[in-house]
């Protein structure tokens, strides 16, 4: 165990951002799989460990804390609502100042100071594909992939391709793009236009190593398992026309997990890994607190789901895994949440996993990290109300009402907002002592 640990620790130092004064930075080295384990090109296991940059390239409101109040509820609303209002010229307009601010450079060198080596990048596929014209290519299509790819790259830092909303909705989730839509499923040309979608994106980074893999569809739940593993083998067969060396990450079901793919090389596929997300003390899985986290680290013995139980199952498969989304730290205080943090993501090492917790940014009215939001970061106390509305408004924005100059301001607002760190997880999380969730107790 003890050489096993030494070579991850190894592993890890080779993946962590350049120390001050090195080169600007050179190319990553491509990643891939062998059995259960992600590996770097010379041989050795790659940890990676990391955040996704959740509500850039998809809009998730919460994350601002904007419910239906504000005439909004998902991403497809909001345009229609600008479209509406102001043009679709200008609504193209509003959603680059949007994400020409949600996530700066002082968030790509935060994320560097976390000791991160890997981030999950969600988008809706209309960044890439004109929603006017199917299967032909924006003329700014690659503008924010490119960039994220490249700031991350600086910093020494891999970069999964997360399709977070396929065309039609891949479900009835707001996180879809289109709350209750679900027309991926029923309406075949949606399917195929996401087949076209993915051979565009292999093509143009099937040379990148930086790219860590592809994550071919968030959470296609609005069918059944067998549907969505027939479904995701020929999004596989897609990108491997083009890309024969990039990891292709397989999407698990709510409802079975990843049984429905049987195993992967049975079926003529490599270089994979499944992927799942845990959520303990979320989502009807217990409630926030060391012991939720405890039991499912921990391997405690019944019914539950422990990671014990996931490693025997991807060992009989032979497959490797990646935590696409996790959140061990919020609500439970800010010293035990740093604490399990920690720990979750050196238990997922010593496993051979990939982890991104969701999310790196969540900001709220209140501001201020209180008990523990979802972000790595928010908004300060003193930024509260800039954060979710113009500072004459004291409320919420309404975007259905709010005079365009408003909305651009909120928009700007989230660039320059001060923000607030979550310091015990900052600390926890670059620290050279690991944690074991059974060393751990409530503060």
């Amino acid at each position: 165990m003890r050489k096993h640990m030494m070579a991850a620790l190894i592993a890890t130092a080779a993946l962590m951002p350049a120390a001050q004064g090195a080169p600007a930075w050179a190319p990553l080295p491509m990643l891939h799989t062998e059995g259960t384990k992600w590996v770097g090109a010379d041989g050795r296991q790659a940890i990676l460990r990391g955040t996704n940059l959740g509500n850039w390239l998809i809009n998730e409101f919460w994350m601002m804390e904007l419910d239906k109040s504000s005439g909004v509820e998902d991403q497809c609303t909001l345009e229609a609502v600008l479209d509406r209002r102001f043009g679709h010229a200008e609504r193209e307009r509003l959603f680059k100042v949007f994400r020409e601010n949600w996530i700066t450079t002082r968030d790509w060198d935060l994320m560097q100071r976390h000791g991160l080596n890997v981030v999950r990048l969600p988008f809706i596929h209309s960044v890439i594909e004109d929603e006017k014209k199917p299967r032909t290519l924006r003329a700014d299509a690659w503008r924010y992939l490119d960039d994220a790819i490249d700031q991350a790259e600086k910093r020494g830092m891999y970069v999964v391709l997360d399709l977070h909303g396929a065309a039609g909705s891949q479900g009835i989730e707001h996180h879809s793009g289109c709350a209750g839509r679900n027309e991926y499923w029923s309406v075949p040309d949606n399917q195929a236009r996401t087949e076209w979608l993915w051979r565009q994106i292999a093509t143009r980074y099937r040379d990148r190593g930086a790219v860590a893999g592809y994550s071919v569809l968030n959470e296609p739940w609005g069918t059944d398992p067998d549907t969505m593993a027939a479904n995701v083998r020929r999004l596989y067969q897609a990108i491997r026309a083009v890309d024969p060396n990039h990891v292709i990450i397989l999407p698990g079901h709510s409802k079975n997990g990843i049984d429905a793919y049987g195993k992967p090389a049975d079926h003529g596929m490599r270089n994979v890994a499944f992927e799942m997300h845990p959520y303990p003390g979320h989502f009807g899985w217990g409630k926030p607190g060391l012991k939720v986290h405890r039991d499912w680290l921990a391997c405690a013995p019944g019914e539950g789901d422990t990671v014990c139980k996931w490693d025997e199952r991807l060992r009989r498969l032979d497959t490797a895994f990646f935590i696409g989304e996790m959140q061990p730290w919020a609500m439970m205080g800010l010293e035990l949440g740093g604490q399990v943090a920690r720990a979750s993501f050196d238990t997922y090492a010593k496993y051979g996993w990939a982890a991104t917790a969701w999310s790196w940014k969540v900001v709220t009215q209140q501001g201020g990290q209180g008990n523990g939001k979802w972000g790595f970061v928010t908004n300060a106390a003193v930024a509260a109300v800039a954060a979710v509305a113009p500072p004459a408004a004291k409320a919420p924005i309404v975007f259905t009402s709010a005079p365009k100059a408003d909305i651009e301001a909120l928009f700007r607002s989230f660039g320059t907002q001060p923000y607030a760190l979550h310091e015990p997880l900052l600390r926890w999380l670059t620290t050279s002592t690991p944690r074991d969730i059974r060393e751990i107790h409530d503060q």
